[in-house]
């Protein structure tokens, strides 16, 4: 969820935050972004570094067994669960619990975004012939050329104008397993940005219809024989 926080609001504020949820997520840890600018001015052939920013974001709270992770940001709010994975109502129950938690002591005043992703890391036996066999969604390679593949990166970005939002589908591949197995990487981002922020409850049903968009690109792409491999 990103979020816009009226003026002046320090790190401080996260302290309270922190405090009615230390019984869960006890662990903190400092996020940081870094920027680093270089200005090239006409007639000089070397850039002109500029002193890099270390900025302090906001903080990561997490659970006793690392598995479930809460970001309480100046900008925004996310709500991570690694595996094992959970039933989606108990996932989204948590998450707008930890969220109204935010808002009731941050109070930002607005939501410019919500987003929902999927990271799925599937396993897939080697050798195989092709990636269509698992994989609907995936890249191709002219006729003409050597069809063996060393590494891909492919995104792909599908606007869905009936809910108003966009999934950013990203695949990739890790190296092979020793089990002789090949991570395949299929990153699903399903964002909307015209959340209602007069009716911020509303958003919650509109986490529903992300869950869904992500659920028909997911089902839609994946073969029978990927299916079997979750069983």
């Amino acid at each position: 969820i990103k979020a816009k926080l009226p003026d002046g609001v320090g790190l401080n504020i996260f302290d309270e935050f922190q405090e009615n949820i230390k019984d869960r997520f006890k662990d903190r840890k400092t996020k940081r972004s870094f920027q680093a600018v270089f200005s090239l001015s006409p007639g000089k052939d070397e850039s002109t570094p500029i002193t890099p920013k270390d900025k302090i974001e906001g903080y990561l709270f997490h659970s006793k067994n690392e598995n479930k992770i809460v970001q309480a940001r100046l900008d925004g709010f996310t709500f991570n669960k690694l595996r094992p994975y959970e039933d989606w109502n108990k996932f989204h129950s948590e998450a707008r619990e930890l969220w109204e938690l935010y808002n009731k002591i941050i109070k930002p005043i607005s939501v410019d975004r919500i987003a929902l992703r999927y990271i799925n890391r599937i396993e897939i036996p080697l050798p195989f012939d092709d990636f269509s066999e698992y994989i609907l969604t995936n890249p191709q390679i002219a006729p003409g050329l050597p069809q063996t593949l060393s590494h891909f990166l492919m995104r792909i970005e599908i606007p869905n104008d009936e809910i108003g939002a966009i999934a950013i589908i990203t695949l990739t591949m890790q190296k092979p397993t020793e089990t002789q197995k090949l991570p395949l990487i299929f990153d699903i981002d399903v964002i909307k940005t015209d959340s209602n922020t007069e009716k911020r409850s509303d958003m919650w049903n509109d986490f529903n219809l992300l869950r869904h968009f992500k659920n028909e690109i997911f089902f839609n792409s994946i073969t029978e024989k990927t299916k079997e491999l979750f069983k």
